[in-house]
């Protein structure tokens, strides 16, 4: 079977990694993808945007990416569209217009129940199957709609879960992203609180960036402990400092005590603001609210993240308390979903 893919974000291509396990050798991948799972059609470094100016400068070259996908699928027999919506559910739109009898499967919906609600009938209208991550999501989906509940990604991805909580905090781990625009706006805060704390600090540096990338992004590290693997330095830390995404889930699942920070430009927060209506940032807020009534970790945004209120949030945490709400989380979410994405994939349709 050939597959048409299109996962642009650093985090859809981890949860295909662990999809292509599921779904073997006898299907082969198209598309864009990163080139450790086949022979993407572009550079996912070519893609990286962040916020709504950045994304504006780059229509063009999304325009012609986006007929090169339509081209491509003329030798799919199925196509895999995950997250990244902006790209994805207008590129549905096309294949579903040239190829109308193309299945088109949807992993890790766009968040319309958080904005952009309109956009639910197209994907109900444009996609065969939709395989939802959140066991919330359906009850925005009209009775009929093609969308299943397929348990959630990182229950396969995540090795080890904490079992207990640390009294000490002697070790501290320093998420500032994967995007540049956010790297640069978070570590000079993250060094001014590594310099507070009597602590071995480490800090996840994404393993594609070069020495000379690493240098002018993070600053001096000489103070921390470099390390690309993010579920180990999570699990192996008593308390984190990270950057709105899916780390910040991550930490909720693995068990470890967190601060989310999050700085944006001042128009991308502003029109975040006006378009996205929720009390909160962090996924695992969110989905704990639903559930529990309140929030699991505690978040800064804008101009509350500064050193010193990190250093607050970070003292006037729980390790017990969250530890049991991270248990909680995970048995709400109930498993992971690779193995049952590869079946509706693959034909094997049985519930």
């Amino acid at each position: 079977m050939k597959l048409l893919v299109s996962a642009m974000e650093h985090s859809s291509n981890l949860h295909l990694a662990a999809l292509k396990k599921e779904l073997g050798d006898d299907v082969e991948l198209l598309g864009i993808f990163d080139e450790k799972l086949g022979n993407p059609a572009v550079d996912l470094s070519a893609l990286a945007v962040m916020g709504f100016v950045d994304a504006l400068k780059k229509l063009p070259f999304f325009f012609r990416l986006a007929d090169r996908m339509v081209e491509l699928a003329a030798d799919a027999d199925k196509v895999l569209l995950m997250d990244g919506s902006g790209f994805n559910l207008p590129l549905a739109k096309k294949l579903k217009k040239r190829y109308p009898d193309k299945e088109i499967v949807y992993y890790i919906l766009p968040q319309a129940w958080a904005w952009k609600r309109k956009r639910i009938p197209v994907l109900e209208r444009t996609v065969d199957r939709l395989a939802s991550i959140l066991p919330f999501e359906k009850e925005y989906y009209s009775p009929t709609a093609p969308i299943e509940y397929v348990g959630h990604p990182l229950l396969d991805e995540i090795p080890r879960f904490r079992e207990e909580a640390s009294p000490k905090t002697e070790r501290v781990v320093f998420m500032p992203g994967s995007r540049r625009g956010e790297i640069r706006r978070l570590m000079p805060l993250f060094r001014q609180v590594r310099e507070s704390l009597d602590a071995e600090a480490l800090v996840v540096v994404p393993e594609h960036f070069s020495k000379e990338e690493i240098n002018e992004l993070y600053g001096t590290l000489s103070s921390f402990i470099v390390t690309h693997d993010a579920h180990a330095a999570l699990y192996e830390s008593d308390f984190a400092f990270i950057c709105s995404g899916t780390a910040t889930l991550e930490a909720s699942l693995i068990g470890t005590p967190f601060v989310l920070a999050y700085v944006a430009k001042p128009l991308d927060y502003l029109i975040a603001r006006t378009l996205v209506k929720l009390d909160h940032i962090g996924l695992a807020n969110i989905m704990f609210e639903r559930f529990e009534g309140r929030p699991l970790h505690p978040e800064l945004i804008q101009n509350d993240v500064t050193s010193e209120a990190l250093l607050a949030k970070m003292h006037a945490l729980d390790p017990e308390a969250f530890l049991a709400d991270s248990k909680a989380l995970r048995g709400y979410l109930g498993h992971g979903s690779s193995k049952r994405v590869a079946q509706l994939i693959k034909g094997d349709v049985q519930t």
